[in-house]
């Protein structure tokens, strides 16, 4: 007898005691002769391995973050290596600048994580990485307008030692405040365990969200308060200025509509990226589409994208340091040719 036949043998008798155990009625010997007749022609089938399917959506948010972190990573080192770059100013600019490289490594942390390396840790470490980046970067944006409307209010006695104090007291307070936002998911409050408690980000609850909502809503309702006190500062320091000097009257007229003019945009683009989202996840749970998650979360993302434009790219002296720092990268010969225009 062949080891085939053996086999064949052995596998008949294992069936016949197995279904042995079987009420006598649910099995007739017709029925046992067709199954062990079966057997011996069976061929195990292998199902094959499911192919990682990447979100396109995912891919957009990774590639924003990646984006991010090389612009704002430009601006942390220019105002890192430029001891001149110390005033209060550039402090919160840097700060800024350093909340939204952590919010780009953090994006692109959670789409490693999410397709190479999956477990509850990474999931809780990367949200919470993102919610205290972004919180950072959203409270800098606060801190900006506060120092703006200060040295604006306080302009005699603004560059004094009491404006460098209160601003690296700002700087605690706001990065204590996103450190603690951060840390919620880690210290229990997500969704892990309770799935109908998620919100429109899992694994942050709804609870989570509702807080940082507010908290948006009630940032952009003081930041547009001081802005709107901004206004009437220039304004009339403007028309002061114009009652005294009349022929200067046309030129600053046109230099505070373009002082009005970059308020509204900062403030309208602050808004424009951080509004839908905001909205979105105070109405929504995780029951609804995931595609408007992604929609309403992809031009909060862009607000970190615009900020070193705006704030740091805008401004003369980093210009002049970052002019200073591409012209020490180029040749002798070359940088001779295409000095900096503070050289010229």
């Amino acid at each position: 007898m062949t080891l085939s036949q053996r086999t064949g043998v052995n596998m008949n008798e294992d069936l016949k005691v197995n279904l042995s155990r079987l009420p006598r009625e649910c099995v007739d010997a017709g029925d046992l002769k067709n199954i062990s007749a079966d057997i011996p022609s069976q061929v195990p089938v292998v199902e094959p391995e499911p192919e990682l399917v990447v979100n396109p959506w995912d891919i957009v948010l990774c590639t924003s973050g990646t984006l991010i972190s090389c612009e704002n990573a430009i601006v942390v080192l220019i105002i890192f290596h430029n001891p001149s770059l110390r005033a209060p100013m550039f402090l919160l600019i840097g700060s800024l600048a350093l909340a939204d490289l952590l919010a780009g490594i953090g994006l692109v942390v959670n789409f490693v994580f999410a397709y190479l390396l999956q477990s509850e840790a990474t999931k809780l470490l990367t949200i919470g990485l993102i919610v205290a980046s972004f919180s950072a970067s959203v409270c800098s944006l606060l801190a900006i307008t506060v120092d703006r409307y200060l040295s604006l209010y306080y302009a005699l006695t603004y560059h004094s030692e009491r404006t460098v104090t209160f601003t690296y007291i700002m700087l605690v307070l706001l990065w204590g405040t996103s450190i603690c936002l951060g840390l919620l998911p880690v210290l229990g409050w997500n969704c892990l365990r309770d799935e109908s408690s998620c919100s429109v980000v899992r694994p942050l609850t709804k609870n989570n969200t509702a807080i940082l909502s507010i908290c948006f809503l009630f940032t952009f309702a003081l930041m547009f308060q001081l802005y709107i006190q901004i206004c009437k500062i220039v304004m009339r320091h403007a028309h002061q200025i114009a009652l005294q000097h009349h022929f200067l009257a046309t030129s600053h007229y046109v230099t505070t509509r373009k002082g009005v003019s970059t308020l509204a945009i900062i403030l309208g683009t602050f808004a424009a990226c951080w509004m839908p989202f905001t909205l979105y996840s105070l109405i929504a749970d995780y029951t609804y589409p995931s595609i408007y998650t992604y929609a309403t979360l992809l031009p909060a993302t862009y607000n970190s994208i615009i900020n070193p434009v705006i704030y740091a790219f805008r401004n003369q002296e980093i210009q002049k340091a970052l002019c200073l720092i591409c012209c020490g990268c180029v040749p002798p010969a070359l940088s001779q040719r295409a000095r900096c225009p503070s050289d010229v």
